[in-house]
């Protein structure tokens, strides 16, 4: 039995493929590896695929014991600190069960080198999303992800050729880029500038009755700019708005799209741990370091 556990924006997901359960990040930090025999037994486990934060400590796919700082480079930045994260991944750690960390997007990242004009492209869960998407249906594909963040990916040949980070563009339902009002409000002490990003989706900046119009165009947005690298790419959406925004984003791109749900990530990541634990040496471009 393989694993994956996705470190999504408000909740743990856990999958073996086919039994899946999630907790919130606030349960999370009571998490313990034995919650894991909800899904089987666990001296069945071969290998779990962990994600943890934005991954951007590190390039490659990583057994957990070789990761310094969580696979982190700092635990400060855009995103909610609530501690559950952390708990999971280090009850998997001392848990003594085979696993790998999977790596966020990032300047240090096998990408296409214009994509790093930004430090951070996406962060690890996505990794699984794009492994999923790709297994089915083929090797160049627009991947976006939309919930709580939106964050798009291109995948050309099999190859991740970078991504845009839910800080850049498309709004969330929760979080979003800074426009020149949230700016000016950092500037005179009024919030933080992780404040801004955490209420900058439309949840916050649009009325009821346009956000999930406006989540659907902006998404599209994010494919349409992603196709100019590929044009014969198909396109994906995946999170738990993709089913509310799927017909739009078919409309505005004018072709059709796959739709994944939630738990997209969680079964790509057991993909990629039965994978990597029966011997691949890449995963989309990512090394993998075991």
């Amino acid at each position: 039995m393989f694993i994956g556990i996705d470190h999504g924006t408000t909740a743990m997901r856990f999958s073996n493929g086919e039994a899946e359960f999630k907790i919130s990040r606030e349960e999370a930090r009571y998490f313990s590896a034995g919650d894991l025999a909800r899904l089987g037994p666990l001296d069945e486990i071969e290998g779990v695929a962990v994600c943890y934060s934005m991954g951007d400590g590190i390039t490659a796919i990583t057994d957990i014991r070789g990761v310094e700082n969580r696979g982190v480079a700092s635990q400060e930045g855009a995103g909610k600190h609530i501690g559950g994260g952390t708990r999971v991944y280090d009850a998997i750690r001392e848990s003594g069960l085979p696993a790998i960390v999977i790596p966020g997007l990032h300047r240090g990242s096998p990408t296409d080198p214009r994509f790093k004009a930004y430090s951070h492209q996406a962060s690890p869960e996505k990794i699984g999303i794009a492994y999923q998407v790709v297994h089915d249906i083929g090797d160049d594909v627009v991947i976006c992800d939309a919930s709580s963040n939106t964050v798009s990916l291109l995948v050309t040949g099999g190859r991740i050729t970078g991504a845009f980070d839910a800080c850049i563009f498309a709004p969330g339902t929760e979080h979003g880029a800074l426009d020149v009002n949230a700016i000016r409000r950092i500037d005179r002490g009024e919030i933080t500038a992780n404040d801004a990003f955490l209420h900058a989706g439309v949840n916050y900046t649009m009325d009821a009755d346009l956000r999930v119009e406006t989540m659907a165009m902006f998404a599209a947005m994010e494919c349409a700019a992603m196709l100019l690298l590929n044009p014969s790419a198909k396109v994906a959406i995946a999170g738990s708005m993709a089913p509310l925004i799927a017909t739009e984003v078919e409309a505005l791109l004018s072709r059709k799209v796959a739709v994944y749900d939630e738990w997209c990530a969680a079964r790509g990541l057991v993909r990629i741990a039965r994978d990597v634990f029966s011997g691949a040496t890449g995963i989309l471009g990512l090394a993998v370091e075991r």
